[in-house]
């Protein structure tokens, strides 16, 4: 009887501890919708641009501006702006806009998994200039340190920005939720 009370009061007094980090710990998740703008940095990779070409440097820093709305905790919808930085050694320059839808997959109330898909309108330019529309997809992951601030690391395609040159780039980067 008395070790049935002991474990009753230790159960109460471990639920009164455990309500205020509970309510913490859901406010710590981001809202069910709201706008956000952010930036990565990252490597960009021109995959078979360097065919051919000697001393040519297919790899250079990248970087990304976007902005998008969150409609739910899965779904959003983001625009950004990317300069791939530039082909070394046969001076080619390249960037693109996208626009993506982006999924997300929470594995826990701050971290989640992201998918993207999208389509993008690219440039390169080397004296002259060679745009195309097309398709745009990558993964990633996201941690969400509050409501508000997170960070993302993730990899993108953009798919056949020429005749058979991919951009491949891998960033991480942070975000800023308006709620």
């Amino acid at each position: 009887m008395k070790a049935t009370a002991v474990i009753a009061v230790l159960g109460l007094a471990g639920a009164a501890f455990a309500l205020p980090a509970a309510a913490q710990y859901r406010d710590r998740s981001p809202a069910l919708s709201s706008a956000y703008v952010g930036a990565n940095i990252g490597q960009s990779k021109f995959r078979n641009a360097c065919n051919g070409f000697t001393g040519c440097d297919d790899k250079d820093t990248s970087f990304r501006l976007f902005g998008g709305y969150q409609f739910t905790p899965n779904i959003a919808a983001e625009l950004g702006y990317n300069d791939f930085g530039k082909i070394g050694g046969i001076d080619v320059k390249g960037n693109a806009w996208d626009l993506s839808a982006v999924g997300m997959w929470p594995l826990a109330s701050q971290i989640s998994l992201l998918g993207r898909l999208g389509v993008y309108h690219g440039e390169l330019k080397d004296g002259g200039s060679d745009t195309k529309n097309g398709l745009t997809f990558g993964l990633g992951a996201q941690y969400d340190f509050n409501r508000n601030v997170g960070v993302r690391a993730e990899w993108q395609r953009f798919n056949n920005m020429s005749s058979n040159v991919d951009v491949d780039v891998l960033s991480i980067g942070a975000l800023y939720r308006f709620q």
